[in-house]
């Protein structure tokens, strides 16, 4: 069987990556093809990204970044059409809901290639958001949908896929415990205090609203007064604090790698952020997750109380924090599987093939 894989950003190489291990344990006759679309060009994807986090390299690299939604769609089209006639796969897999997600989704359905969608039926509601309208889209076209949790699975049948004969959905749990398990053992230690909260800032809808990105900063100077904060600072969310004349009145550092971010949920009080990943990776590594939105995809860590929606609101944010700080967390059920994921993909894979 031979699975063409198509990433375009690092968190994608990440997930990834626990399939691509498996698959190597395995010992399967399985031969995956890697495509790295270059949606985002990523300096901190060398070969030492490669080596440390025990990542495959790419058998292919695209040039897509730096272009409007439409064009890097299209241009991934293209090049990935050519790619997938060349190596005839058995298999398109993508993940997630990048437009390299949308693009490889497209191609397999118009070459009638077999489509995997690894994190299929999340839904945020919000159409606004280009990422909501890649993974409606992929999961239309997709024969094997693999949900990261209960809710994902539930999602797909209000929306009648079970109705769908050529689409197949699966409760895989969420790939990305797998890597979580993998990688905490890997983490490196940085220097920091004992009592710290740690805080991402990086989503346009937060970094380009002045409103918005002012009242967290705020909030988060407020609460610097009294605990630390780890703040690494993205470029576009610096380049906008400068823009808008913020000031943060406690230090940043630079961007920094999965290893140390890990390390870095582990050793901290609580994490404050807009990404989707991270909240999971919070729950995962026994942490609270006060998340600067107004909603997520990841409803069942709200629904146990493990994130808490507090969106830009400065209030808001300094008050959930104090309270969850004298609020010890206890996990007792595990949402997004037993660590297991890969072993359940190739497994339907294999079945839907010999079909």
């Amino acid at each position: 069987m031979k699975i063409l894989t198509v990433l375009g950003a690092r968190p994608q190489f990440i997930k990834a990556a626990s399939l691509s291990r498996y698959i190597k344990k395995s010992k399967l006759p399985i031969q995956e093809i890697i495509v790295h679309t270059g949606q985002h060009y990523d300096k901190n994807m060398s070969d030492v990204f490669f080596h440390e986090m025990n990542i495959p390299k790419p058998n292919y690299i695209l040039n897509s970044g730096s272009l409007s939604h439409a064009a890097m769609t299209a241009q991934i089209m293209i090049d990935l059409e050519r790619i997938v006639e060349e190596e005839t796969p058995d298999w398109v897999l993508v993940y997630g809901d990048t437009n390299s997600t949308l693009a490889g989704a497209l191609v397999a359905s118009k070459l009638h290639v077999k489509l995997a969608h690894v994190e299929a039926g999340l839904r945020s509601f919000n159409m606004a958001m280009p990422e909501e309208v890649n993974r409606i889209l992929t999961d239309r076209v997709s024969n094997l949908l693999f949900c990261p949790t209960d809710g994902a699975v539930q999602n797909l049948r209000k929306e009648g896929f079970e109705n769908f004969k050529n689409s197949h959905i699966i409760c895989s749990g969420d790939i990305m415990l797998e890597g979580v398990n993998y990688y905490r053992e890997k983490s490196e230690s940085m220097e920091v205090s004992e009592d710290y909260l740690l805080c991402t800032i990086h989503r346009a809808e937060n970094t380009d609203n002045e409103f918005k990105l002012r009242s967290i900063i705020n909030a988060l100077n407020e609460l610097s007064a009294s605990i630390q904060i780890v703040l690494p600072l993205h470029p576009r969310t610096r380049k906008k604090l400068f823009e808008f004349g913020i000031e943060l009145k406690f230090p940043s550092i630079d961007p920094i790698g999965y290893l140390k971010m890990i390390d870095l949920i582990r050793g901290s009080r609580m994490v404050l952020t807009d990404s989707g990943g991270l909240q999971k990776e919070a729950y995962m590594l026994g942490k609270y997750c006060i998340t600067l939105r107004e909603e997520t995809e990841w409803v069942e860590l709200v629904d146990n109380g493990y994130n808490i929606l507090v969106g830009s609101d400065k209030d808001l944010i300094t008050k959930t924090t104090i309270d969850k700080l004298q609020d010890p967390i206890e996990i007792s059920n595990s949402l997004y599987g037993d660590g297991n994921t890969s072993k359940i993909i190739i497994d339907s894979m294999i079945s839907m093939s010999a079909l």
